[in-house]
Protein backbone atom coordinates (compact mmCIF):
# COMPACT_ATOMS: atom_id res chain seq x y z
CA UNK A 1 0.00 0.00 0.00
CA UNK A 2 1.53 3.29 -1.10
CA UNK A 3 1.58 6.11 1.40
CA UNK A 4 0.33 9.52 0.39
CA UNK A 5 3.27 11.88 -0.13
CA UNK A 6 3.34 15.68 0.06
CA UNK A 7 0.33 15.83 2.37
CA UNK A 8 -1.13 19.32 2.64
CA UNK A 9 -1.53 20.94 6.03
CA UNK A 10 -5.00 22.27 6.80
CA UNK A 11 -5.01 24.75 9.66
CA UNK A 12 -8.58 26.03 9.97
CA UNK A 13 -12.25 25.12 9.61
CA UNK A 14 -12.65 27.56 6.74
CA UNK A 15 -9.77 26.01 4.82
CA UNK A 16 -11.16 22.51 5.38
CA UNK A 17 -14.51 23.48 3.87
CA UNK A 18 -12.91 25.16 0.87
CA UNK A 19 -10.71 22.13 0.15
CA UNK A 20 -13.65 19.74 0.58
CA UNK A 21 -15.82 21.79 -1.77
CA UNK A 22 -13.11 21.81 -4.43
CA UNK A 23 -12.48 18.08 -4.11
CA UNK A 24 -16.21 17.34 -4.26
CA UNK A 25 -16.41 18.98 -7.67
CA UNK A 26 -13.67 16.68 -8.94
CA UNK A 27 -15.01 13.53 -7.28
CA UNK A 28 -18.49 14.08 -8.66
CA UNK A 29 -17.32 13.95 -12.26
CA UNK A 30 -16.91 10.15 -12.54
CA UNK A 31 -18.94 9.04 -9.53
CA UNK A 32 -21.68 7.44 -11.64
CA UNK A 33 -19.08 5.58 -13.69
CA UNK A 34 -17.29 4.29 -10.59
CA UNK A 35 -20.59 3.07 -9.22
CA UNK A 36 -21.70 1.42 -12.46
CA UNK A 37 -18.43 -0.43 -13.02
CA UNK A 38 -17.55 -0.84 -9.35
CA UNK A 39 -14.28 0.90 -10.05
CA UNK A 40 -12.40 1.23 -6.77
CA UNK A 41 -11.47 4.90 -6.15
CA UNK A 42 -7.75 4.33 -5.58
CA UNK A 43 -6.58 7.48 -7.37
CA UNK A 44 -9.32 9.59 -5.79
CA UNK A 45 -8.35 8.39 -2.30
CA UNK A 46 -4.74 9.37 -2.87
CA UNK A 47 -5.88 12.87 -3.80
CA UNK A 48 -8.26 12.87 -0.83
CA UNK A 49 -5.44 11.87 1.54
CA UNK A 50 -2.92 14.35 0.15
CA UNK A 51 -5.47 17.15 0.55
CA UNK A 52 -4.99 17.03 4.32
CA UNK A 53 -8.69 16.41 5.01
CA UNK A 54 -8.05 13.06 6.68
CA UNK A 55 -6.12 14.87 9.42
CA UNK A 56 -8.51 17.74 10.18
CA UNK A 57 -9.90 16.17 13.37
CA UNK A 58 -6.43 15.69 14.91
CA UNK A 59 -6.41 17.95 18.01
CA UNK A 60 -4.30 21.07 17.85
CA UNK A 61 -2.08 19.86 20.68
CA UNK A 62 -1.04 16.98 18.42
CA UNK A 63 -0.37 19.16 15.40
CA UNK A 64 -3.75 19.03 13.65
CA UNK A 65 -6.37 21.61 12.82
CA UNK A 66 -8.75 20.31 15.48
CA UNK A 67 -11.77 21.41 13.46
CA UNK A 68 -15.21 21.49 15.02
CA UNK A 69 -17.60 18.60 14.61
CA UNK A 70 -19.86 21.00 12.73
CA UNK A 71 -17.11 21.38 10.13
CA UNK A 72 -16.21 17.69 10.13
CA UNK A 73 -19.84 16.76 9.41
CA UNK A 74 -20.07 19.35 6.62
CA UNK A 75 -16.86 18.03 5.03
CA UNK A 76 -18.19 14.46 5.03
CA UNK A 77 -21.56 15.62 3.66
CA UNK A 78 -19.83 17.49 0.82
CA UNK A 79 -17.78 14.45 -0.17
CA UNK A 80 -20.77 12.10 0.17
CA UNK A 81 -22.82 14.42 -2.04
CA UNK A 82 -20.19 13.96 -4.74
CA UNK A 83 -19.77 10.22 -4.14
CA UNK A 84 -21.54 8.32 -1.37
CA UNK A 85 -18.83 5.68 -1.13
CA UNK A 86 -16.01 8.21 -0.88
CA UNK A 87 -17.94 9.94 1.89
CA UNK A 88 -18.19 6.72 3.90
CA UNK A 89 -14.66 5.36 3.48
CA UNK A 90 -13.02 7.68 6.09
CA UNK A 91 -15.83 7.28 8.65
CA UNK A 92 -14.01 4.79 10.83
CA UNK A 93 -10.72 6.65 10.31
CA UNK A 94 -12.17 9.64 12.17
CA UNK A 95 -13.97 7.41 14.67
CA UNK A 96 -10.87 5.39 15.58
CA UNK A 97 -8.89 8.54 16.28
CA UNK A 98 -11.12 9.42 19.23
CA UNK A 99 -10.88 6.12 21.09
CA UNK A 100 -8.88 5.80 24.31
CA UNK A 101 -5.12 5.68 24.34
CA UNK A 102 -2.06 6.95 26.14
CA UNK A 103 -0.45 10.24 25.22
CA UNK A 104 2.41 8.33 23.60
CA UNK A 105 -0.02 6.29 21.49
CA UNK A 106 -1.90 9.39 20.43
CA UNK A 107 1.30 11.22 19.54
CA UNK A 108 2.45 8.36 17.33
CA UNK A 109 -0.86 7.51 15.65
CA UNK A 110 -1.85 11.13 15.08
CA UNK A 111 1.57 11.75 13.51
CA UNK A 112 0.92 8.88 11.10
CA UNK A 113 -2.40 10.40 10.12
CA UNK A 114 -0.88 13.81 9.51
CA UNK A 115 1.74 12.11 7.34
CA UNK A 116 -1.02 10.70 5.12
CA UNK A 117 -1.78 7.27 6.54
CA UNK A 118 -5.36 6.03 6.35
CA UNK A 119 -7.06 3.93 9.02
CA UNK A 120 -9.71 1.43 7.90
CA UNK A 121 -11.67 -0.77 10.26
CA UNK A 122 -12.32 -4.37 11.18
CA UNK A 123 -15.03 -4.17 13.82
CA UNK A 124 -18.18 -6.07 12.84
CA UNK A 125 -18.49 -9.85 12.58
CA UNK A 126 -20.99 -12.18 10.95
CA UNK A 127 -22.73 -14.99 12.82
CA UNK A 128 -22.56 -13.55 16.34
CA UNK A 129 -25.59 -13.57 18.63
CA UNK A 130 -25.92 -9.79 18.51
CA UNK A 131 -24.31 -7.05 16.44
CA UNK A 132 -22.25 -6.01 19.49
CA UNK A 133 -20.73 -9.45 20.19
CA UNK A 134 -17.15 -10.18 19.17
CA UNK A 135 -15.27 -13.47 18.98
CA UNK A 136 -12.00 -12.37 17.37
CA UNK A 137 -9.35 -13.22 19.96
CA UNK A 138 -6.34 -11.33 21.28
CA UNK A 139 -3.83 -13.59 23.05
CA UNK A 140 -0.53 -12.71 24.68
CA UNK A 141 2.67 -13.66 22.84
CA UNK A 142 5.80 -12.45 24.61
CA UNK A 143 5.95 -8.66 24.51
CA UNK A 144 3.04 -8.46 22.07
CA UNK A 145 -0.13 -10.25 21.02
CA UNK A 146 -1.60 -12.54 18.37
CA UNK A 147 -4.97 -11.99 16.68
CA UNK A 148 -7.19 -14.72 15.25
CA UNK A 149 -10.62 -14.16 13.73
CA UNK A 150 -12.62 -12.95 10.76
CA UNK A 151 -14.36 -9.61 10.20
CA UNK A 152 -16.88 -8.27 7.71
CA UNK A 153 -18.29 -4.83 6.79
CA UNK A 154 -14.68 -3.66 7.04
CA UNK A 155 -15.21 -0.33 5.33
CA UNK A 156 -12.01 1.20 4.04
CA UNK A 157 -9.74 -1.67 5.09
CA UNK A 158 -8.74 -2.40 1.52
CA UNK A 159 -7.46 1.17 1.16
CA UNK A 160 -5.80 1.52 4.58
CA UNK A 161 -2.27 1.46 5.96
CA UNK A 162 -3.58 0.49 9.41
CA UNK A 163 -6.69 -1.50 10.28
CA UNK A 164 -8.14 -0.74 13.74
CA UNK A 165 -9.58 -4.08 14.86
CA UNK A 166 -11.90 -4.86 17.78
CA UNK A 167 -10.66 -7.91 19.65
CA UNK A 168 -11.49 -9.75 22.88
CA UNK A 169 -8.57 -10.37 25.22
CA UNK A 170 -8.00 -13.34 27.53
CA UNK A 171 -10.10 -11.66 30.24
CA UNK A 172 -13.04 -11.17 27.89
CA UNK A 173 -12.49 -7.41 27.59
CA UNK A 174 -12.69 -5.69 24.20
CA UNK A 175 -9.59 -3.87 22.98
CA UNK A 176 -8.80 -2.01 19.76
CA UNK A 177 -5.67 -3.12 17.91
CA UNK A 178 -4.22 -0.82 15.24
CA UNK A 179 -2.85 -3.52 12.94
CA UNK A 180 -0.45 -2.59 10.10
CA UNK A 181 -1.98 -3.49 6.74
CA UNK A 182 1.05 -5.51 5.61
CA UNK A 183 1.18 -7.73 8.72
CA UNK A 184 1.91 -11.41 8.10
CA UNK A 185 -1.26 -13.50 8.31
CA UNK A 186 -3.60 -10.57 7.62
CA UNK A 187 -5.74 -10.94 4.49
CA UNK A 188 -8.13 -8.30 3.16
CA UNK A 189 -10.73 -9.79 0.80
CA UNK A 190 -12.62 -7.62 -1.66
CA UNK A 191 -15.91 -9.53 -1.32
CA UNK A 192 -18.28 -6.63 -0.67
CA UNK A 193 -21.23 -7.01 -3.06
CA UNK A 194 -23.83 -4.55 -1.81
CA UNK A 195 -26.11 -3.03 -4.46
CA UNK A 196 -25.33 0.41 -3.04
CA UNK A 197 -22.20 2.04 -1.60
CA UNK A 198 -20.47 -0.28 -4.03
CA UNK A 199 -16.89 1.01 -3.73
CA UNK A 200 -16.54 1.40 0.05
CA UNK A 201 -14.42 -1.76 0.24
CA UNK A 202 -16.61 -3.09 3.06
CA UNK A 203 -15.54 -6.71 2.68
CA UNK A 204 -13.78 -9.29 4.83
CA UNK A 205 -10.59 -9.16 6.86
CA UNK A 206 -9.07 -12.43 8.07
CA UNK A 207 -6.54 -12.64 10.91
CA UNK A 208 -4.51 -15.81 11.13
CA UNK A 209 -2.09 -15.62 14.04
CA UNK A 210 -1.37 -11.97 13.23
CA UNK A 211 1.22 -10.37 15.50
CA UNK A 212 0.54 -6.91 16.92
CA UNK A 213 2.83 -4.92 19.19
CA UNK A 214 1.55 -4.07 22.67
CA UNK A 215 1.91 -0.34 21.97
CA UNK A 216 -0.57 -0.71 19.11
CA UNK A 217 -3.35 -2.01 21.37
CA UNK A 218 -5.70 0.53 22.96
CA UNK A 219 -8.57 0.12 25.44
CA UNK A 220 -11.94 -0.03 23.67
CA UNK A 221 -14.66 -1.41 25.92
CA UNK A 222 -13.96 1.23 28.57
CA UNK A 223 -15.02 3.93 26.10
CA UNK A 224 -18.59 2.66 26.58
CA UNK A 225 -18.43 2.10 30.33
CA UNK A 226 -18.41 5.81 31.10
CA UNK A 227 -19.84 8.86 29.32
CA UNK A 228 -17.68 9.57 26.26
CA UNK A 229 -18.35 11.15 22.88
CA UNK A 230 -17.24 8.07 20.91
CA UNK A 231 -20.82 6.98 20.11
CA UNK A 232 -22.23 10.32 18.96
CA UNK A 233 -19.08 11.00 16.94
CA UNK A 234 -19.51 7.75 15.03
CA UNK A 235 -23.17 8.50 14.45
CA UNK A 236 -22.83 12.12 13.33
CA UNK A 237 -20.51 10.94 10.57
CA UNK A 238 -23.16 8.47 9.41
CA UNK A 239 -25.77 11.25 9.50
CA UNK A 240 -23.47 13.42 7.40
CA UNK A 241 -23.10 10.66 4.79
CA UNK A 242 -26.87 10.32 4.47
CA UNK A 243 -27.30 14.09 4.33
CA UNK A 244 -24.82 14.32 1.48
CA UNK A 245 -26.53 11.51 -0.43
CA UNK A 246 -29.88 13.26 0.07
CA UNK A 247 -28.51 16.55 -1.23
CA UNK A 248 -27.08 14.79 -4.30
CA UNK A 249 -30.44 13.19 -5.14
CA UNK A 250 -32.25 16.49 -4.60
CA UNK A 251 -29.84 18.41 -6.84
CA UNK A 252 -30.09 15.76 -9.57
CA UNK A 253 -33.89 15.91 -9.38
CA UNK A 254 -33.79 19.70 -9.77
CA UNK A 255 -31.45 19.42 -12.73
CA UNK A 256 -33.60 16.77 -14.41
CA UNK A 257 -36.84 18.72 -14.15
CA UNK A 258 -35.20 22.00 -15.19
CA UNK A 259 -33.48 20.51 -18.23
CA UNK A 260 -36.16 18.12 -19.45
CA UNK A 261 -38.90 19.51 -21.71
CA UNK A 262 -42.35 18.77 -20.33
CA UNK A 263 -45.46 18.61 -22.53
CA UNK A 264 -47.49 20.88 -20.26
CA UNK A 265 -44.99 23.75 -20.40
CA UNK A 266 -45.85 26.61 -22.74
CA UNK A 267 -42.85 27.20 -24.99
CA UNK A 268 -42.92 30.86 -24.03
CA UNK A 269 -42.76 30.12 -20.30
CA UNK A 270 -39.27 29.98 -18.82
CA UNK A 271 -40.42 28.26 -15.65
CA UNK A 272 -39.19 24.68 -15.23
CA UNK A 273 -42.75 23.58 -14.50
CA UNK A 274 -46.03 24.80 -13.08
CA UNK A 275 -47.27 21.27 -12.43
CA UNK A 276 -48.67 21.44 -8.87
CA UNK A 277 -47.68 17.86 -8.02
CA UNK A 278 -44.06 18.42 -9.01
CA UNK A 279 -43.97 21.70 -7.12
CA UNK A 280 -45.36 19.97 -4.02
CA UNK A 281 -42.72 17.24 -4.31
CA UNK A 282 -39.90 19.77 -4.38
CA UNK A 283 -41.45 21.81 -1.60
CA UNK A 284 -41.73 18.75 0.59
CA UNK A 285 -38.19 17.62 -0.16
CA UNK A 286 -36.55 21.02 0.26
CA UNK A 287 -38.16 21.63 3.66
CA UNK A 288 -37.04 18.26 5.03
CA UNK A 289 -33.58 18.57 3.51
CA UNK A 290 -33.05 22.01 5.04
CA UNK A 291 -34.31 20.68 8.38
CA UNK A 292 -31.86 17.79 8.13
CA UNK A 293 -28.92 20.09 7.43
CA UNK A 294 -29.93 22.34 10.34
CA UNK A 295 -30.23 19.39 12.74
CA UNK A 296 -26.86 18.09 11.58
CA UNK A 297 -25.27 21.44 12.40
CA UNK A 298 -27.01 21.57 15.78
CA UNK A 299 -25.81 18.05 16.56
CA UNK A 300 -22.25 19.10 15.75
CA UNK A 301 -22.50 22.06 18.11
CA UNK A 302 -23.73 19.90 20.99
CA UNK A 303 -21.05 17.31 20.26
CA UNK A 304 -18.43 20.07 20.37
CA UNK A 305 -19.80 21.14 23.76
CA UNK A 306 -19.68 17.55 25.03
CA UNK A 307 -16.07 17.14 23.93
CA UNK A 308 -15.13 20.40 25.65
CA UNK A 309 -16.85 19.35 28.90
CA UNK A 310 -17.54 15.64 29.02
CA UNK A 311 -20.07 14.40 31.57
CA UNK A 312 -23.24 12.32 31.61
CA UNK A 313 -25.50 15.29 30.81
CA UNK A 314 -23.48 16.77 27.94
CA UNK A 315 -22.88 13.37 26.35
CA UNK A 316 -26.59 12.51 26.60
CA UNK A 317 -27.59 15.83 25.03
CA UNK A 318 -25.10 15.30 22.19
CA UNK A 319 -26.20 11.70 21.64
CA UNK A 320 -29.86 12.68 21.41
CA UNK A 321 -29.14 15.59 19.06
CA UNK A 322 -27.12 13.28 16.84
CA UNK A 323 -29.87 10.64 16.97
CA UNK A 324 -32.36 13.28 15.76
CA UNK A 325 -30.09 14.18 12.86
CA UNK A 326 -29.47 10.53 12.08
CA UNK A 327 -33.19 9.72 12.06
CA UNK A 328 -34.21 12.55 9.74
CA UNK A 329 -31.19 12.07 7.46
CA UNK A 330 -32.22 8.43 7.02
CA UNK A 331 -35.70 9.48 5.97
CA UNK A 332 -34.70 12.31 3.63
CA UNK A 333 -31.98 10.33 1.85
CA UNK A 334 -34.45 7.58 1.03
CA UNK A 335 -37.22 10.04 0.16
CA UNK A 336 -35.01 12.14 -2.11
CA UNK A 337 -33.83 9.07 -4.00
CA UNK A 338 -37.38 7.78 -4.39
CA UNK A 339 -38.71 11.16 -5.54
CA UNK A 340 -35.97 11.32 -8.15
CA UNK A 341 -37.32 8.04 -9.54
CA UNK A 342 -40.85 9.44 -9.59
CA UNK A 343 -39.85 12.61 -11.43
CA UNK A 344 -37.38 11.06 -13.87
CA UNK A 345 -39.56 8.05 -14.58
CA UNK A 346 -38.03 5.16 -16.47
CA UNK A 347 -34.99 7.25 -17.39
CA UNK A 348 -33.83 7.03 -13.79
CA UNK A 349 -33.35 3.30 -14.26
CA UNK A 350 -30.99 3.67 -17.21
CA UNK A 351 -27.50 2.79 -16.05
CA UNK A 352 -25.81 5.45 -18.18
CA UNK A 353 -27.60 8.19 -16.22
CA UNK A 354 -26.66 6.74 -12.83
CA UNK A 355 -29.65 8.43 -11.17
CA UNK A 356 -30.58 5.23 -9.35
CA UNK A 357 -27.34 5.19 -7.35
CA UNK A 358 -28.56 7.76 -4.83
CA UNK A 359 -31.46 5.60 -3.66
CA UNK A 360 -29.29 2.46 -3.68
CA UNK A 361 -26.58 4.20 -1.69
CA UNK A 362 -29.08 5.53 0.84
CA UNK A 363 -30.88 2.20 1.15
CA UNK A 364 -27.65 0.35 1.90
CA UNK A 365 -26.01 2.92 4.15
CA UNK A 366 -29.11 3.64 6.26
CA UNK A 367 -29.17 -0.04 7.26
CA UNK A 368 -26.00 0.50 9.27
CA UNK A 369 -28.04 0.53 12.48
CA UNK A 370 -31.81 0.54 13.10
CA UNK A 371 -33.21 4.05 13.01
CA UNK A 372 -36.36 2.95 14.86
CA UNK A 373 -34.34 2.71 18.07
CA UNK A 374 -33.24 6.31 17.67
CA UNK A 375 -36.86 7.46 17.85
CA UNK A 376 -37.26 5.31 20.97
CA UNK A 377 -34.21 6.90 22.60
CA UNK A 378 -35.28 10.43 21.68
CA UNK A 379 -38.80 9.92 23.02
CA UNK A 380 -37.51 8.31 26.21
CA UNK A 381 -35.12 11.21 26.76
CA UNK A 382 -37.69 13.98 26.41
CA UNK A 383 -40.64 12.20 28.04
CA UNK A 384 -38.97 10.21 30.82
CA UNK A 385 -35.64 12.04 31.27
CA UNK A 386 -33.88 8.78 30.44
CA UNK A 387 -30.37 9.14 29.09
CA UNK A 388 -29.55 7.01 26.03
CA UNK A 389 -27.37 3.92 26.41
CA UNK A 390 -23.62 4.27 26.04
CA UNK A 391 -22.75 2.56 22.80
CA UNK A 392 -21.49 3.29 19.32
CA UNK A 393 -24.88 3.10 17.63
CA UNK A 394 -26.38 6.17 19.31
Amino acid sequence: MTLSHHVAVITSDEQALIVASDLAEDFKRDSALRDRERRLPLAELEVFSRSGLWGISVPKEYGGAGVSNVTLAKVIALIAQADGSLGQIPQNHFYALRVNGSDEQKQRLYAEVLAGQRFGNALAELGTKTAHDRVTRLTRDGEGYRINGRKFYSTGAIYAQRIPTSVVDEKGVQQLAFVPRESKGLTVIDDWSGFGQRTTGSGSVVFEDVYVAAEDVLPFQSAFERPTTVGPLAQILHAAIDTGIARAAYEDALHFVRSKTRPWIDSGNDKATEDPLTLKSFGHLSIRLHATEALLERAGELLDAAQAETNADTVAAASIAVAEARAISTEISLAAGSTLFELAGSQATLSEHGLDRHWRNARVHTLHDPVRWKYHAVGNYYLNDEKPPLRGTI
